[in-house]
């Protein structure tokens, strides 16, 4: 289930993170201490990558109100017009699919500012995040946000294949800021984003993106 605690703190590194890495030291002191310096080596060196996955970097949100922020750094799978979907039924919405490698920053952000309307986990299965599977298959925790313009859009924090654990401090009613930290995902995972039918779409397949900084797309208002 999902992990509230430390979310969306600003150290360099992510709180989720630390007890990995004092797993990985300790091992590593236990191994030089008791002679075999090269599992010593080997276990220094992954708690070095853990260091370096849990990275928590400082992003600057785009300014326009409505924009759209991505909630995910990764690289975009595909920008779709869905007619059904798990957040909005069978009202048509756009959907873009952002999958995050293991080499990814795995911090999520808020896409838009606004109020949580709803927070629904899912327990499921850890196919491959990049699979069209995963996004209803997968472990998963669905939030949807409502702008001051009424407008709804949601984002899908999706486990992968490694992945086991989706962090998350959201709850109902919570007021959120675009480009601020709410959770992350473990270990390789993707992000589905659902947004109104009319929106502006700013990316595409194939495309790089960073949580917080590239905007996906613009909300339409009359």
């Amino acid at each position: 289930m999902t992990d509230r605690d430390n979310v969306d703190s600003h150290s360099p590194i992510h709180p989720a993170g630390y007890r990995f890495i004092a797993i990985f030291v300790a091992v590593a002191v236990f191994f030089a201490l008791f002679g075999f310096p090269w599992l010593a080596r080997l276990a220094f060196l992954l708690g070095a990558f853990t260091v370096w996955f849990f990275r928590n970097p400082e992003r600057y949100a785009p300014l326009l109100e409505n924009s759209i922020a991505s909630p995910a750094d990764g690289k975009v799978l595909s920008v779709d017009q869905v007619e059904e979907s798990e957040p909005f039924g069978s009202l048509p919405v756009i959907k873009i699919s952002i999958f995050m490698s293991i080499f990814d920053v795995h911090v999520n952000r808020i896409p838009v500012s606004g109020t949580v309307r709803e927070v629904r986990y899912h327990p499921g299965s850890f196919f491959s995040a990049n699979l069209d599977k995963a996004s209803s298959e997968n472990e998963r925790n669905l939030v949807v946000v409502e702008t001051v313009w009424k407008s709804r859009i949601a984002f899908v924090q999706i486990a992968g294949l490694i992945a086991r654990r989706i962090v998350s401090r959201l709850a109902l009613e919570d007021r959120v800021i675009k480009g601020e930290r709410f959770g992350l995902i473990r270990f390789g995972s993707r992000l589905d984003v659902y947004l109104p039918v009319e929106t502006i779409v700013n990316v595409h397949p194939g495309q790089r993106v960073r949580a917080g900084e590239t905007v996906l797309g613009y909300l339409h208002y009359e």
